[in-house]
Parts: structure tokens; C-alpha cells; sequence
């Protein structure tokens, strides 16, 4: 009988590590599972102040994720999340959301603000943020199109009080930008499918 019942736990630890074993790793999408709750499903964002992930660019994503994890950037949640994965888990989750549709919400805009945000857009971010916010030329740069609006908002803001770094060249540009233009480039970029 304590022969049988070594058997059995033998049997039963060996069994619990074949089945671990041939669990592996989280696939891209079981990873991305964590993110849904605020980012929304396959990083399409319902939640105002939350960005969607659909789309973006990896190292954008990647960057931003090291960026909580150090506390360079300013969070109130994400701070805490991204301590709990490795660099090689902000790759694999950077890698699924890049590689989604872009997201693109559909909200109400002042359509006056909208235009005068196209102007400034055109004069003083559309270098870097390419194709009205679609697209990118630097690495880093994310999609800023079809964004929720309060989401731009807080980030706007983030910049100017400096609560939010920026890389040298956004800086210089974000200076060029006066403070009262900055809801209308939310709106602007808000607008954008």
C-alpha cells in the first residue's frame, strides 16, 4: 500500500511537469490579455483617457512600457503593471498590437477647433508625425490619429508642464506650439480616420 501511494505521487508530479512543460511560453495574444481591460480588445481602446495600442509601432510601444517600468513616465497605473514583465514581454506584446488594425474612434469634435488643429498640425508636427498622425518618420513616434481626445489632452499637457519627457526634437517643436493651439491639435488629431 506505501508502495502504491509513492507510485501514485510519483506518477502525479511527473504528469503536473509534462503538462507545465508542454504549456511553454504565453502566446502574443495570451500576454496581450492583461492589457485588455483598459486598452480594449486587441488594443482598441473604449475608455476615454486610454490610448488604443491597434497599430502603433513596436518600439513606440516597447519604449513607453521600459518607460513606466523605470518611472521615467508619469503613471498611475501603469507604472505598477509593467514591473511585472521582462523586457522580452514588452517585445512580444509590442509585436501583437503593432501588428492590429488601427483603432479609430468616433467621438464628437468642435469642428473649428479641428481645423485650426490641422494648421497647426501641418506647421509644426507633421515632419514627424507623417500623413496627418497615421504614420511616423522617427523611430519612437507614435500614432497620435484617431486618438481619444481627453487621452491627447493629458498627454498635451503632460508636455508642457514638463510632468512628461520628450526627445530634444519634440521639445524644440513643442515650443514652437502656443498653449491656447494645443486643444485644437487634440481635436485635430482626434478627428483623423
Amino acid at each position: 500500500m506505501f508502495i502504491d501511494l509513492k507510485l501514485r505521487l510519483l506518477v502525479a508530479i511527473a504528469f503536473s511537469a509534462s503538462s507545465c512543460a508542454l504549456a511553454g511560453q504565453p502566446s502574443p495574444e495570451m500576454l496581450s490579455f492583461a492589457c485588455g481591460g483598459c486598452h480594449g480588445d486587441d488594443g482598441a481602446s473604449v475608455g476615454l483617457s486610454m490610448p488604443s495600442l491597434a497599430g502603433q509601432r513596436k518600439e513606440s510601444i516597447i519604449e513607453s512600457m521600459k518607460e513606466f517600468k523605470s518611472g521615467e513616465r508619469p503613471s498611475t497605473v501603469m507604472g505598477r503593471l509593467a514591473k511585472g514583465y521582462t523586457d522580452s514581454d514588452f517585445e512580444v506584446m509590442a509585436g501583437f498590437f503593432a501588428k492590429q488594425k488601427i483603432f479609430k474612434t468616433e467621438q464628437i469634435l468642435d469642428k473649428d477647433k479641428v481645423a485650426r488643429g490641422a494648421m497647426v498640425a501641418d506647421k509644426h508636427c507633421g515632419k514627424c508625425h507623417t500623413d496627418q498622425g497615421k504614420s511616423f518618420k522617427e523611430e519612437g513616434t507614435p500614432v497620435m490619429a484617431g486618438q481619444w481626445l481627453k487621452y491627447l489632452q493629458i498627454q498635451f499637457e503632460d508636455y508642457q508642464t514638463g510632468k512628461r519627457k520628450m526627445t530634444k526634437n519634440m521639445a524644440n517643436r513643442m515650443k514652437l506650439v502656443p498653449p491656447e493651439d494645443m486643444d485644437d491639435l487634440a481635436h485635430f488629431y482626434a478627428s483623423v480616420k
